[in-house]
């Protein structure tokens, strides 16, 4: 379901009803996860940095990276109640950046979002991000990689693009950005918990050449 301007309501994809109550219920385990992944990104976020996460829904990222500013932005209002004092809630369509101007951030930040837009939903979201970013900014975007789990990509109901580390370095080149590193195997398909507490192994697994049950992919890019 989409309003008159074509966007995505809340009943719509990863807006789906319950969502976050469902796929997404908080979860203690994930949290950990999320710490030991703001400190691996933080050789591509810088202390001064003015940070914008797109779809950042429980806020895993945005209340963990370290930097100046940091603004979290979902078109569910979970996101109010789910930021830390120190970070700035926007409710809003992330395919709709108006509210911020020209060169805004030096990082923008995405965590399995693009795979849930249609194709021109994503297109405005690419053109914004890049619109908003300051130059020698940067583009982060952390999903599943299609090529690593074809059989469980679709276990997430509200998946509707499919996106392999190849296809997604070159459909942003498309829409204006040099990939600055492209990382095909990051993360497993999945941060929930299975009963027991295994982030420990986090930076272990991410300093691992040899990474077992990798689903998720990392690339990282810039406006041309």
């Amino acid at each position: 379901m989409t309003d008159s301007q074509g966007s995505p309501t809340s009943e719509d994809g990863v807006y789906a009803k319950g969502y976050f109550e469902t796929r997404l219920a908080p979860d203690a385990n994930r949290e950990k996860v999320w710490v030991h992944l703001a400190k691996h990104f933080e050789r591509w976020v810088q202390p001064d940095a003015d940070v914008l996460e797109l779809g950042a829904g429980w806020c895993d990222f945005s209340n963990k990276i370290k930097a100046r500013r940091v603004v979290a932005m979902d078109i569910d209002a979970v996101v109010e109640r789910a930021v830390a004092p120190h970070v700035q809630a926007e409710v809003g369509d992330c395919t709709d950046l108006t509210r911020f101007a020209d060169n805004s951030f030096d990082v923008v930040f995405a965590s399995n979002l693009v795979e849930h837009l249609e194709r021109e939903q994503a297109n405005r979201l690419l053109d914004e991000a890049r619109r908003v970013l300051r130059p020698g900014g940067r583009l982060m975007l952390m999903q599943p990689n299609f090529r690593l789990n074809p059989g469980r990509y679709f276990d997430d109901f509200t998946h509707v693009a499919i996106f392999t580390d190849q296809s997604l370095s070159d459909y942003l080149v498309s829409r204006g950005y040099e990939v600055e590193e492209m990382h095909a195997r990051f993360m497993p398909l999945t941060m929930k918990s299975s009963g027991s507490n295994l982030s420990f192994l986090v930076p272990w697994y991410l300093r691992s050449p040899i990474k077992p049950l990798a689903g998720q992919m990392l690339v990282v890019a810039n406006p041309a």
